[in-house]
Formats: structure tokens, C-alpha cells, sequence
């Protein structure tokens, strides 16, 4: 349970996460909270899909090209699509399937629009409308909803009220994970004890005790999910008790260690129920995928960055005479040596300048040996490589890796082999078998702030979970990490 929340996006939990319950008893809040989020959220559409598409004309015109205004008709039939999918709820799916759903959405809104506009005009416009719509209203739209959940968490309005039932360890870690990821949309009020929970009964809680198993039934019209942390606790309910419970549903959740946990598929096997698990990052059609998006991204974007590069270059030759790109030896796929490139952001004597700083500090020595970085990192140049360092903008050559295939936009990052050989050898080989990447599910969740454990468990999570939706939403948040520098050392 401690590595999921390692895992999800970093997100700060309200000081009074649990008045979820006495909202509940006052009903008012009740009654008006869903449909308030999905109108908020409808909202932000509305003004992004508005945002998104004026702008992608905007820039076509600019082309010489004369693309058709933005149809308000076709903005409420997306309205519409994103309703269908359930984007409008304040408890629905983890943002990376809410991000999957949205994608999916959109596809259908650019079908339909090019669909309507083909009849009329040429096809090619048409064409390049879709595609510059799609890319806009994809980007516009996850940034707006990210916004719009934060607003909603902070006033208490996101997420459905849930009851914890038994008050063992598996249901306080639970707890304490929905307390500070509330963008999972289930917010915790209280422990319902069951009849094995009796001796805990003096034990300290993080949430408040709001009744016995037997109460749920009364709950039920303010707790909208009772959530058991194992088919035990599920079954020391009743058939007749169930049935007297009717609006609150159930939720049976199992820590599944080692497998994948996005994009599941159960079956039906008799009595049983079966989770189809994938790896799809291992099939060949996926890794074709993936790697022409990488072309399809890492060229124009390397064109864009490249007058930037030159001028880092000419500010570290300002600082400290000498080559501003280095190579640097990395372990890449197949543990093969992966030679990358990057900015110099360091003195040209830095690992003389690391080693006397280790010798004479021990807590930097013990901070080196946890996160084999520094806080305060004597090797690091005045200014522009710090600047550098928590923009990540050092990173910009390795495009070149991307494009020469050494390397992917996203995945794993590759790490030097003294800091790979902290790691235990069933993980080794589990990671070397990908390919690298620029950015990764670590880099827009912990940075630096992570830990061994912490790089070890998003990095497990990205390989078993990947798909070309978690890749895209990795590289849309990269660029507000990037922007604001949360973590960067």
C-alpha cells in the first residue's frame, strides 16, 4: 500500500479532510455537491475547448490557410462525450484513466468534426484542423481540469464520502492514503467497525469510529462507498444486511503486490472473477508505437530547442571555460553502456570538489548514500547550473539520443552504474528491460525528493502500467514540473 502512494500525482490534502460526515448529516451539501462539480467541470471545458480551438485557427491562419471558425454545436457535442465517459463526477476514475477517457473523447469530437467539415472544404485544411484541435483541446482541457480539481479538493467538494470498514492495519494505511491523495476522488469520514475489530477499540485511529458494521444500512445515504480491505470483511456481511443498504456501494480493494493496476480487465470464470493481467510494453506492435512517436516528437521539438541550447552553451563557457556538452556513460536497455548528452551544469573538477565535501560533511555523506544527490551540491556551477538543473534543461541534447533510438521520450531514466547496482537484481533486470527515457513517472511525481524505494516503485508502476496514454500524460506534466521546478536538485 505505501507504494501506491509513492506513485500517484503529488496532490495536498485539506486540513479538514473527515467533515465530510457531519456534511453529510447536515444533507444540504449532499444534495447540490454533484451536480455543482460536474456544471464546474463542464465549465472548464467549455472555456478550454473554446481556448484550444480559437487558437489552433488562429495559428493555421497564420499559415495562409483559412480554416473554418469553431462551431459551437460541435463544443457541446464534446460537452456531451466527455459526460458520456463519466469526466463530470468528482469520484471517478484515477487522472490517468480520467486523462485516457478525455483522449478517447476528443478522438470522437475530431472524427465528427472532420466528418462535418469534409463535405465543404478541402480535405487537407480539414485534416490539419482535426489534428491541431485534438493537440489543443487535449492539452488545454487536462491543464484546466487539473486547476478545477484543485479548486474543488480545497473547498471540500471533490470526491465521494466513503467508510472504511475494519479498523485493522491494511484499513488505516488505506485511510491514510485517500487523506493525501484526494485526487483519487474517495474521501475518507470514518471507520465502521466489525466484529474482529473489538480489541482495537482503544487503539488511536487517524479518522473517527462512525459505527458497527450493522449501522451501514443507516449510513448508506451519506456514505456513497463502504470500502473493505479484504473478502473477509465483505463477507461479515449478511445477505439481508446488504439488501437493506441501498444507495451506498461497495468496494472491495485487494494490494495486489507486483501487478499491473491500471487498465485491468476482469472475467467472468464461474464464481470466481479473474483479472486479465498484460504487458504491453513488451509487444512489438506497442513498441513500434511508441518509438514512432518519439520520431513524430523528438524532431520538432529538438528544432524549437535548439537556440537554446546555444545560448546555455555560451553562458557555462561564461562561467567555466571548457566543453559546455559532455557524455556522460549511463546503463541503457539490455544493460548495454548508453553514452548521453548532456549540458555541463557542474565545475570541471567535480568529482575532486564531491569527494573533499563527502569527507568533511557526514550528513551530506549519508544524504549521498540515500539519494546519490545533494541538497546543497558543492560541484554544482553559480547560477546557470543550478537554473539548469531545476528546469532540467541539461537535458535537452539527449533529443539526439531519442532520435538516434538509444533512448525514449518517456520511460525509466537511465542511471549511472554505481547508482543501478543499489537496486536488487530481480528489479535490475525488470528496468534494463525497457528503453530509457528523458522523463519518466519518477520525474513528475518525486524528482530528486524520492528516494531508492520511491524510484523503485514508480518506475515498477510506469513498466507494468504503461500504455501510450500514461506516456502522454508523463510528458504533459513534465512540462508543468519543469515550469514551476518542484523537486529539482
Amino acid at each position: 500500500m505505501a507504494e501506491v502512494g509513492a506513485i500517484l500525482p503529488r496532490s495536498d490534502a485539506p486540513k479538514s479532510w473527515h467533515r465530510g460526515w457531519h456534511r453529510g448529516e447536515a444533507g444540504f451539501a449532499d444534495r447540490f455537491r454533484k451536480p455543482l462539480v460536474a456544471a464546474t467541470l463542464a465549465s472548464g471545458d467549455v472555456v478550454a475547448a473554446i481556448a484550444a480551438t480559437s487558437l489552433s485557427r488562429a495559428l493555421i491562419g497564420m499559415t495562409g490557410m483559412q480554416p473554418a471558425g469553431p462551431k459551437h454545436l460541435l463544443i457541446a457535442l464534446l460537452i456531451l462525450m466527455f459526460f458520456c465517459v463519466r469526466l463530470y463526477t468528482g469520484c471517478g476514475p484515477s487522472p490517468y484513466e480520467r486523462f485516457r477517457l478525455r483522449a478517447i473523447g476528443i478522438m470522437g469530437f475530431v472524427a465528427i468534426e472532420f466528418l462535418v467539415g469534409f463535405p465543404n472544404r478541402q480535405s487537407g485544411l480539414v485534416l490539419v484542423t482535426g489534428l491541431s484541435d485534438a493537440l489543443f483541446l487535449l492539452m488545454f482541457g487536462h491543464y484546466f481540469e487539473a486547476m478545477i480539481r484543485t479548486l474543488l479538493i480545497h473547498l471540500d467538494l471533490w470526491g465521494a464520502s466513503v467508510a472504511l470498514v475494519g479498523c485493522g492495519d491494511k484499513s488505516r494505511e488505506l485511510a491514510q492514503l485517500l487523506v493525501h491523495q484526494p485526487t483519487l476522488g474517495l474521501r475518507p469520514i470514518g471507520f465502521v467497525e466489525t466484529p474482529r475489530d473489538r480489541d482495537l477499540r482503544n487503539t488511536a485511529f487517524p479518522l473517527p469510529l462512525i459505527g458497527a458494521i450493522t449501522d451501514l444500512g443507516r449510513m448508506s445515504p451519506h456514505v456513497e462507498f463502504a470500502i473493505f480491505s479484504s473478502a473477509e470483511e465483505l463477507s461479515a456481511l449478511t445477505s439481508p444486511s446488504q439488501a437493506r443498504i441501498s444507495s451506498c456501494r461497495f468496494l472491495l480493494v485487494e494490494d495486489l503486490q507486483d501487478l499491473q493496476s491500471l487498465w485491468l480487465r476482469t472475467r467472468m470464470l464461474g464464481g470466481a472473477i479473474g483479472i486479465e493481467i498484460r504487458r504491453d510494453l513488451c509487444l512489438r506492435h506497442n513498441q513500434v508505437l511508441k518509438r514512432a512517436i518519439d520520431i513524430l516528437f523528438a524532431i520538432p521539438i529538438a528544432l524549437l530547442v535548439l537556440p537554446i541550447i546555444l545560448v546555455l552553451v555560451f553562458a557555462i563557457k561564461l562561467v567555466d571555460p571548457g566543453s559546455a556538452i559532455y557524455v556522460q556513460e549511463r546503463v541503457g536497455r539490455n544493460s548495454k553502456a548508453l553514452r548521453i548528452l548532456k549540458l555541463r551544469t557542474m565545475y570541471n573538477d567535480a568529482e575532486q570538489r564531491l569527494e573533499e565535501h563527502l569527507c568533511r560533511d557526514p550528513q551530506a555523506s549519508a544524504e549521498w548514500q540515500r539519494f546519490f544527490k545533494l541538497s546543497h551540491d558543492p560541484r554544482v556551477l553559480p547560477i546557470i547550473g543550478s537554473f539548469m538543473r531545476r528546469t532540467s534543461l541539461d537535458e535537452l541534447p539527449q533529443l539526439w539520443n531519442v532520435i538516434r533510438g538509444d533512448m525514449s521520450l518517456v520511460g525509466p531514466r537511465p542511471f549511472p552504474a554505481y547508482h543501478m547496482n543499489s537496486f536488487d537484481y530481480e528489479f535490475r533486470i525488470i528496468r534494463v528491460s525497457v528503453p530509457p527515457g528523458i522523463t519518466g513517472m519518477w520525474q513528475v511525481s518525486s524528482r530528486s525528493n524520492g528516494d531508492l524505494q520511491v524510484q523503485k516503485a514508480q518506475d515498477l508502476f510506469y513498466i507494468r502500467n504503461w500504455s501510450i496514454w500514461l506516456d502522454i500524460y508523463i510528458l504533459l506534466q513534465t512540462m508543468i514540473v519543469v515550469l514551476n521546478g518542484r523537486g529539482a536538485k
